[in-house]
């Protein structure tokens, strides 16, 4: 993928590359945190589609989890048969997704980056997610997320 370094566009562009509609929306306020994007959207926390970045033995592992729920990053590793998850460092973040921490979207990043979806996102008709930045988030079907991210899906919670 050619990288320009804005990542709202680069989310932009990977949407429109999978034949989902661009719904990024923009908040002057920001909306770094998943109450802070349901209070703006006006919608559940438990919709919010939190993009979490671990690292897995030196590699980033993108764990798409509801903005209500916390990841058992042991039941995770126990699942996936890997060594220990850890939360990624803020400079891992942005160097796996060209994105800071709280802006973090499930697509848009330099790089393709293994990813897990919460199958507990199912419960709800319309997600929103992280669109790059802080001020920007996005509107996907379930469906759809799981399509753009390929990812695996499984409980996280």
């Amino acid at each position: 993928m050619e990288y320009d370094g804005d990542p709202v566009a680069q989310v932009r562009a990977a949407l429109v590359r999978y034949g989902v509609n661009d719904t990024v929306r923009s908040f002057p306020a920001g909306v770094p945190t998943a109450a802070a994007a349901a209070e703006a959207l006006d919608c559940d926390v438990a919709a919010i589609t939190n993009s979490l970045i671990f690292d897995l033995n030196g590699e980033p592992l993108l764990i798409l989890a509801s903005g209500a729920a916390r990841v058992d990053t042991r039941l995770v590793a126990g699942k996936l048969g890997e060594g220990r998850i850890r939360r990624a460092s803020p400079d891992f973040v942005l160097q796996h997704t060209g994105q800071k921490v709280g802006g973090v979207a499930p697509v848009g990043h330099p790089e393709k980056i293994r990813t897990l979806l919460d199958l507990g996102l199912r419960e709800h008709g319309l997600l929103w997610a992280g669109a790059g930045d802080h001020h920007s988030m996005f509107s996907i079907t379930y469906k759809e997320l799981c399509t753009v991210t390929e990812a695996l899906e499984l409980h996280v919670r």
